[in-house]
């Protein structure tokens, strides 16, 4: 698993945190069960304190993401989705926007920036990373 953390970014870095565990485990790089680093030991290796780390996890842990357990730590709690659950969540996402009086324009213009600004945190990481 590697994980970095942009020190100059303006997003806070237990978001970033959260977003590239997230991020892990919708791409299939984390499975259901795999054990993320301890608290103490991922704030180490990033030089951040472990309040940073704490928050992150208890963030993942509320979105159902990750479960922390005596003895075994925290571990992977939610399966990288399924077509099927994706495109739920798409169905889910439409019909918001149409409650709220989106146009289709207008929901793809808000899908797009979503996927540029992903496209573009992962090539930041990638240069800062490298």
């Amino acid at each position: 698993m590697r994980i970095t953390v942009d020190l100059d970014s303006a997003t806070p870095q237990y978001e970033q945190l959260r977003q590239q565990v997230a991020a892990l485990v919708l791409s299939g790089e984390l499975a259901e069960g795999d054990r993320l680093p301890t608290v103490r030991a991922l704030a180490t290796d990033l030089g951040i304190a472990a309040g940073t780390v704490a928050r992150a996890y208890r963030d993942l842990e509320a979105a159902g993401v990750v479960a922390t357990r005596r003895r075994v730590g925290t571990v992977v709690t939610a399966a990288a989705p399924t077509p099927r659950r994706t495109r739920e969540a798409v169905q889910g996402l439409v019909a918001l926007a149409a409650r709220e009086g989106l146009t289709a324009q207008e929901v793809l213009d808000l899908v797009r920036s979503e996927l540029l600004a992903v496209a573009h945190d992962d090539q930041v990481v990638a240069r800062t990373s490298a």
